[in-house]
């Protein structure tokens, strides 16, 4: 028979399950900051590399080389994570990213700019890492895929308007003064997350909990792998889809990002509750058959309607696919492999869009833009494979151990 609970054991049971504490909307704040100065690089790192005589090809490899040099140290990161504290790692990858994009304006030389992307990534690798275990800490774990949909939404809203104001400064201001608004909302996610109240619980001993030095957590592999065939479509969106809709002189590039963020704030929080009552069966085909389609759109596209219906269809798709991946990356992982666990899941991350900006920078140099496209959506019907593979493989499992 259960005991009652006392008043007091009532509110510590409460206060257990509350998401929306200071310290996670600290965390969300800090995060949309962050995102908001990275996503005002995305689209306007293309034309300054154009601005600098630079081709498609370099475009390609400039964007991507960030990417590789985030997923290089995001397994140094996690491990850091479990023996150095995440406030630490955090700070440390905030500064260093402020440090490289403000930077950015006043190199002329693309093997300086190419090398100062390198720095970004690091610093980059470090932040990300460390804010998505910062928030899983945060959340209690009955809730987190709720909770990872919500924090994901600070990302999302700082996509709803970073790719549309780097696009109109970039018309109005000089490249030193975009990249250097950029590098302030760095220092902005600075100054938040030092206010940060951390637990020392949250901060373990690699002696203590037996932290080891590896590259991934296995347990994240799943769920990583099929966001590594997903993510590949976004090297192509960022890098590429300015150039492509100037191309086709088609307008309304600032309204795609903006209508593809909202999509992506509708689904988000209500696909992560989906997640925690029925798994990632409930979400991840449908959400992939929508990013599918709205590459499909992308390849076709005629005209501005096109545009922004493909900017709804994949910002749903994903709004439904990225959070309950995240989710599942962490759900087995030990306590002490969570910063682990989402190092794996950030790394295949950055390696679909490192890998999806080169090879479709090679792809549009030798086919056109509208290739680019068509193979973004072979990406993601190849993730819907390996996806029931993986199914597949969990069915004959549990008929084995039956």
């Amino acid at each position: 028979m259960h005991e009652r609970m006392t008043g007091e054991e009532s509110n510590i049971y409460i206060k257990k399950e509350r998401i929306w504490t200071k310290d996670f909307v600290l965390i969300c704040l800090a995060n949309f900051f962050i995102f908001l100065g990275f996503q005002m690089t995305l689209p306007t790192l293309p034309l300054y590399v154009e601005h600098l005589g630079g081709s498609d090809q370099l475009i390609g490899f400039i964007v991507g080389i960030f990417t590789f040099s985030a997923l290089l140290i995001r397994p140094y990161a996690g491990h850091a994570l479990e023996t150095k504290g995440r406030k630490l790692v955090y700070l440390t990858g905030l500064a260093i990213f402020a440090l490289a994009v403000v930077t950015f304006g006043f190199l002329e030389s693309i093997f300086l700019l190419f090398a100062m992307r390198i720095v970004q990534g690091i610093g980059w690798g470090f932040s990300t890492t460390a804010s998505g275990t910062i928030a899983t800490d945060l959340i209690p774990a009955k809730r987190r895929g709720e909770g990872m949909g919500y924090y994901g939404l600070s990302g999302n809203i700082a996509l709803a308007f970073g790719p549309s104001l780097g696009l109109l400064l970039a018309v109005v201001v000089p490249f030193n003064m975009l990249f250097g608004i950029c590098a302030f909302f760095g220092l902005a996610a600075l100054l938040l997350s030092a206010k940060i109240q951390f637990k020392k619980t949250n901060l373990p001993k690699a002696k203590a909990v037996g932290v080891k030095w590896d590259f991934c957590e296995k347990s994240a592999l799943k769920p990583s792998v099929l966001l590594f065939f997903i993510t590949v479509t976004f090297g192509g969106i960022a890098s590429f889809l300015p150039l492509y809709t100037a191309e086709k002189g088609i307008s309304g590039i600032q309204i795609y990002f903006l209508f593809y963020a909202l999509a992506l704030m509708v689904t988000r929080t209500y696909a992560g509750m989906l997640y925690d009552k029925k798994g990632h069966r409930a979400v991840f085909i449908p959400g992939a058959v929508l990013i599918a389609a709205g590459m499909l759109f992308l390849s076709w596209l005629p005209n501005s309607l096109v545009l922004y219906s493909a900017a709804v269809l994949y910002g749903l798709g994903f709004g439904m696919v990225q959070p309950a991946l995240q989710a599942w990356s962490i759900e087995k992982a030990p306590a002490n492999r969570k910063g682990m666990a989402t190092a794996t899941f950030y790394s295949f991350f950055d390696l679909g869009v490192g890998i999806g900006a080169i090879v479709f920078g090679q792809i549009g140099h030798l086919f056109g833009y509208q290739s680019i496209y068509i193979a973004a959506s072979l990406s993601v019907f190849i993730s819907m494979a390996v996806y029931v593979l993986f199914l597949f493989q969990e069915g004959k499992q549990r008929a084995v151990s039956r």
